[in-house]
């Protein structure tokens, strides 16, 4: 599993990067466009808005990958082993419910019914549905990370116990 989450970052990570640059030349040629050649582009705006939608909501799953999120492990660092894998699972699990309701369900929901109408953007004139793919993929990569983080949860807590069993265990021989 660690590979494929490996390979996912890193992909994430290089869209992330790529739709940033091209926000800063879209909004670099829109000011260059405005104020230098006194003819602004007509589609810059738009171009820029889904560009902040795309790079906002795949930057939230790489902040819950990060686990950058306000939150996620706010006072967790403080409880034992145990209470802290519970917590850790309940966390992942509230963000894997909101993900399926929210992102993938209600934005599955608003790619269907906007490809299905047809609506475009007024300027780039391109399908709505395609901008708003974002939520359900933002939403699997969400459960994506979230069960890893389950999973690593259960694992670090099933370490730490059988290391906690050879403590005692070293110690009551001693």
């Amino acid at each position: 599993m660690f590979k494929v989450v490996y390979w996912v970052d890193r992909i994430l990570l290089w869209l992330l990067s790529f739709l940033t640059i091209v926000m800063v030349l879209d909004v670099s040629w829109q000011v260059l466009s405005r104020f230098i050649l006194k003819t602004p582009s007509s589609f810059t705006q738009e171009l820029a808005s889904y560009l902040l939608i795309w790079i906002s909501l795949l930057g939230s799953a790489y902040a819950l990958r990060q686990k950058a999120h306000l939150g996620i492990d706010l006072f967790t660092h403080r409880l034992s082993c145990q209470t802290r894998m519970v917590w850790e699972c309940f966390i992942f699990s509230i963000v894997i419910l909101f993900s399926v309701l929210v992102l993938i369900w209600g934005g599955g929901r608003l790619v269907f019914i906007t490809l299905y109408l047809n609506q475009t953007s007024p300027a780039l004139q391109i399908k709505m549905g395609y901008v708003y793919t974002v939520l359900p993929l933002t939403g699997v990569l969400m459960i994506f990370y979230s069960v890893y983080f389950i999973q690593l949860s259960i694992q670090q807590r099933g370490n730490d116990s059988s290391e906690q069993q050879q403590e005692d265990t070293m110690g009551a021989t001693l």
